[in-house]
């Protein structure tokens, strides 16, 4: 039973209060596949058939269609829709923002995505991108309020330090971060000091910050080829970081970010090795069918998450990370290529918000201290969002 109305959900149901704010309006729409309502209609269908104005489609990372791997550029017009459709995520950092010619005659441009609730999932960015480009031309951006799947009250990992801002966290904010895109858009409005009519969030109804996505009744629609249920996206904080190794983080397999490890992973001493509340790690081999280690056989973990409100995603795999470099010190490496167009800093300390992770993994030493005082920033953080939340 469906207890949770997107912001898309009350245009289709024909909220008049919402439907009065995009009536008579030359719209941009920012969406992909997740872009649905509860009926499994597409954005795009809802307004139509609420015969709103749409002039011009954008699609972020991966896609309008949702069909590109990670990091792989998308170019405009890559679908078999009839209106114009830009891509904003390109081959250079300058692809990522809407260029001006291409919010030109737009009375407003609509923001219909789903994100998964951890800082490096890349949707985020591309709404605030689109906020910061629309204001600069008096451009109205309309965010439809989707929920975070990991809910709203639990927080892990400390915002970036000063220089590590990046497509994988343009704004400091913790890696599970509690927060709505809408609420993300929010929080940008104030911090740049947009004018008060350049944002408008259409909130849910009957959303609160204790929900997982299950309790909303909502169906789940990957809003990434590798973000396949919601269960994907809770061990994601975690899980992402694995694009920073030479480690498979599962993409190849049914099960990515869940499932990890390479050819040179000792899984069974490494479950004896990491024990975490709310989590039940359990040694596993397996073959990608492409990306990392592709066709070879690997051995690793799958994370199975037990209980949603003692898991710490971000922290288990920190420490996965760090025992899997000393069982293996000579096999484990970090990546050292380019990552969301950052070529000067590693990415596993994009990821982390800084190099310190990384060096202690590097140098052996243990990581208590450092999960400690991650714990007390992101709690700061965790005091200075109210201003922002609409839940």
């Amino acid at each position: 039973m469906l207890r949770v109305a997107t912001g898309l959900e009350r245009i289709a149901s024909g909220d008049d209060g919402v439907l009065r704010t995009l009536r008579g309006r030359k719209l941009g729409l920012c969406a992909h596949p997740a872009s649905v309502d509860s009926r499994l209609q597409h954005a795009r269908q809802v307004f139509d058939a609420r015969q709103l104005t749409l002039v011009a489609l954008f699609g972020p990372e991966h896609g309008y269609g949702g069909e590109a791997q990670d990091m792989i550029s998308v170019r405009d017009g890559d679908t078999n829709e009839s209106l114009p459709v830009h891509s904003l995520y390109g081959p250079t950092e300058a692809d990522l923002s809407p260029r001006p010619e291409q919010l030109e005659g737009l009375d407003a441009i609509v923001i219909d995505l789903q994100d998964v609730g951890a800082r490096y999932y890349t949707f985020v960015w591309t709404a605030v991108l689109v906020l910061r480009a629309a204001a600069a031309r008096g451009i109205e951006t309309i965010v439809l309020d989707r929920p975070n799947p990991l809910g709203g009250e639990i927080l892990e990992g400390a915002p970036q330090r000063p220089g590590y801002q990046s497509f994988v966290g343009l704004c400091d904010v913790p890696v599970r971060h509690g927060l709505t895109i809408g609420e993300i858009c929010r929080m940008v409005q104030e911090i740049d000091g947009l004018e008060r009519d350049a944002l408008r969030v259409i909130p849910m109804l009957g959303y609160d910050r204790s929900m997982a996505f299950e309790d909303t009744g909502l169906p789940w629609i990957f809003p990434s080829p590798n973000m396949p249920t919601a269960d994907t996206a809770r061990v994601y904080p975690g899980g992402c970081l694995l694009e920073a190794t030479n480690l498979s983080e599962g993409r190849g397999t049914t099960k990515p970010f869940e499932i990890w490890g390479a050819p040179f992973v000792n899984a069974r001493e490494l479950v004896k090795r990491v024990h975490a509340e709310g989590v039940t790690l359990r040694p596993i081999t397996f073959q990608p069918t492409f990306h990392k280690h592709g066709g070879k056989r690997c051995f690793g973990v799958q994370v199975h998450v037990r209980e949603r409100q003692r898991a710490r995603t971000y922290q288990l795999y920190l420490r996965l990370i760090a025992e899997t470099r000393n069982l293996a010190p000579n096999e484990f490496a970090w990546r050292k290529d380019p990552y969301e167009f950052v070529n000067d800093r590693p990415a596993i300390d994009l990821l982390t918000g800084g190099p310190e992770f990384r060096e202690l993994v590097d140098a052996g030493d243990d990581l208590r201290d450092h999960l400690a005082a991650d714990s007390l920033k992101t709690r700061d953080f965790d005091r200075r969002r109210s201003a922002w939340l609409l839940y």
